[in-house]
């Protein structure tokens, strides 16, 4: 259990800290992705960028 939360914590903190970078390559800004500002905050939703994103993962991890 505590792998789980350790793994979701470590991707979440990647994804966090690239987020400025892969908005420059157009993920994030897609059509499905949401971006809310509150209190002058910022908080990003990319539904489809993910979904984008997992299946170029899977068919990579397919070929290999």
């Amino acid at each position: 259990m505590i792998r789980w939360v350790l793994t979701t914590f470590i991707a979440l903190t990647i994804l966090s800290a690239s987020l400025p970078w892969m908005k420059k390559l157009g993920i994030g800004r897609l059509p499905g992705d949401f971006t809310l500002r509150v209190f002058g905050r910022e908080y990003s939703f990319p539904f489809m960028s993910t979904i984008l994103l997992s299946i170029i993962l899977s068919l990579i991890a397919r070929a290999l």
